[in-house]
């Protein structure tokens, strides 16, 4: 399967930081991993097979984990829910 996946939350960048490091450990984003992780997306039901044609498509466990975000935060939008994901650095990981 060619999914999007996110970057590596325990790599370190250029900055001494890595992204996982830079997350509080009581962090809601943090609680959202671990549901998404322990679920079987396809047991669910999820179209886990990728047919190769054009751009590659995001991985619908990272996609799940960015909805219950906005859910949880109340963000309708997915304008606005890209906003938040690209302003709020700490954050990141729930994609």
């Amino acid at each position: 399967m060619k999914f999007i996946k996110g970057q590596n939350r325990t790599q370190s960048f250029l900055f001494p930081v890595s992204l996982e490091q830079s997350i509080d450990q009581d962090n809601e984003v943090r609680v959202i991993d671990l549901f998404v992780e322990s679920l079987s997306l396809k047991e669910y039901g999820l179209d886990m097979d990728f047919i190769k044609n054009g751009r590659s498509a995001y991985h619908p466990a990272d996609l799940l984990k960015l909805f219950i975000y906005g859910y949880l935060n109340r963000i309708r939008s997915s304008r606005d829910l890209e906003k938040e994901s690209i302003s709020r650095a700490p954050d990141r990981n729930a994609t």
